[in-house]
């Protein structure tokens, strides 16, 4: 697998955000003029190809100019099974549609989307459908934020 190094990368346009996750990825969607993110959808089925068939209409729909997936780790900082997937994830996403790829710190943001929901009135199980695009889009907004502390894939 490839290393990753510090993103160095800057484009201009829409961006479109993945919150990685075995069954479900929230999927959010900014523009860096205004470097502002929100959310848009949630993919769901555990099949790649159909993940894939999903995120090739995004890209259709959107003509994003880059990519940015939100990489899990543990509060540490030490990767976990789930980081090596979402690398890989990141990988085939890059191969399959050759857009510049940014991973991003997701520490938290779930923690963050759910209490941003929480702030709109979703409560509870009501979240449920929601927080994985909310995630993406925490994911989006930290790297508007701060997209210096990206990995290029």
């Amino acid at each position: 697998m490839p290393e990753v190094a510090a993103a160095t990368m800057t484009v201009q346009g829409t961006l479109l955000a993945f919150d990685f996750g075995t069954r479900r990825i929230g999927v959010a969607i900014g523009n860096t003029i205004s470097g502002t993110a929100r959310p848009l959808t949630t993919l769901h089925g555990e099949k790649n190809e159909q993940r894939f068939a999903a995120i090739e209409a995004l890209i259709r729909e959107w003509q994003p100019a880059a990519l940015v997936v939100g990489l899990p780790c543990n509060d540490d900082g030490s990767p976990h099974e789930l980081t090596r997937l979402c690398r890989r994830f990141a990988q085939r996403l890059h191969g399959r549609f050759n857009l510049p790829t940014v991973l991003v710190d997701e520490r938290y943001t779930s923690a963050a989307a759910s209490s941003e929901l929480d702030a709109a009135g979703v409560h509870g199980i009501r979240q449920k459908p929601l927080l994985d695009q909310y995630a993406a889009q925490q994911i989006l907004q930290a790297y508007f934020d701060e997209p210096g502390m990206g990995l290029s894939i």
